[in-house]
């Protein structure tokens, strides 16, 4: 049978992206479960399909036997005689699918299968090319509230964005910019879903990457961040080069290379501290910005110090509702308490 789809099936493929093969793949899958709704006898349906020659043949393969047991994979000869007037004994039989019959079902599967395969491999699409970026920022658009978060437009598709992984801060209306993290990419019944977030460390460590060369040439490092989004976060960094002060670097002249990271966070107060291999250094730099006498280690083994301050520096070591404490023992991964002297 003639069918002229080789031009749509190259249309399709180049305003989808999506290869020729597998539109022809799925045509031809198509056609083979609609047509065992006319060989419904579990026949061994093949589809013969070359969309460049305009060709198409479905059928069913049968053995002619003297005696039928299975009506589905068998013919005997004076059945077999009325398709093909050469049928022999033993000999294998292609019984075509009538072109009446095959007309329909082809218009109908072709159909089918184009609009459902297309969008099957839309989605694998999107997927392959969001899975490798977790971790990413990506910049999209805000389109509308759903329930529990807002959707963003990012490269022609679509990503969520939690409330629960939005600032305190965050009022996305519709067509602000957003910025924000790949979180976690999922496969599901509806295709692949996109979960986006600003409140991870990880969010903030590529923002540093960002606005900071030497971050992301690797000459400074992150070591660790303790993050209470939208409030505090303490980074710690380190260089291996002597020459360059890793904690400067990364402020910027009057703070300008930290400013851009600060207004996008909404605010939130920033500690950049450098790290220290040494625990007590460690943690004394940690509770940045309280000046600390002197910190000792109280219990080793349970990782336990006490950082000993002054009178004036007692509630800014301990923070607002404890929170600044709470981060620099996050941080240095040790307990720390404060104590007046």
């Amino acid at each position: 049978m003639k069918v002229n789809v080789w031009n749509t099936i190259n249309q399709l493929s180049k305003e989808r992206g999506v290869e020729p093969r597998v539109i022809i793949k799925a045509i031809e899958e198509s056609l083979r479960i609609a047509a065992t709704r006319f060989f419904n006898q579990g026949e061994d349906v093949q589809v013969d399909f070359k969309p460049e020659k305009s060709e198409l043949r479905v059928y069913a393969v049968k053995k002619v036997v003297p005696e039928v047991t299975d009506p589905g994979r068998e013919i005997t000869l004076d059945e077999a005689l009325l398709h093909n007037p050469e049928a022999r004994l033993e000999e294998n039989l292609e019984i075509e699918l009538p072109a009446e019959t095959l007309g329909r079902i082809a218009a109908q599967a072709a159909k089918q299968a184009i609009f459902q395969k297309v969008r099957d491999a839309e989605l694998e699409k999107i997927y392959e090319e969001f899975a490798p970026r977790v971790g990413d920022i990506v910049t999209g658009v805000a389109r509308r509230s759903e329930d529990g978060g807002t959707m963003v437009e990012i490269s022609r598709t679509e990503g969520f964005l939690p409330d629960k992984d939005k600032l305190p801060r965050d009022e996305f209306r519709p067509g602000d910019l957003v910025k924000a993290l790949i979180n976690q990419v999922q496969k599901n019944s509806r295709g692949p879903q996109i979960f986006l977030s600003r409140t991870t460390p990880r969010f903030l460590s590529r923002l540093l990457e960002l606005e900071i060369p030497e971050v992301a040439a690797g000459t400074i490092k992150i070591k660790d961040i303790a993050r209470q989004p939208g409030e505090r976060a303490k980074v710690a960094v380190d260089s291996d080069d002597r020459d360059i002060d890793p904690v400067g670097a990364c402020i910027g002249v009057k703070g300008h290379r930290i400013l851009s990271i600060l207004k996008e966070l909404e605010g939130e107060k920033i500690d950049i501290i450098e790290w220290s291999s040494d625990p007590v250094t460690y943690a004394k730099a940690a509770l940045s910005p309280a000046k600390i006498n002197r910190v000792v280690i109280t219990n080793k083994e349970a990782k336990e110090m006490e950082a000993r301050v002054g009178q004036e520096q007692f509630s800014l070591a301990i923070g607002k509702k404890g929170l600044n404490v709470r981060l620099a023992s996050k941080l240095v991964g040790w307990k720390i308490s404060i104590k007046q002297e």
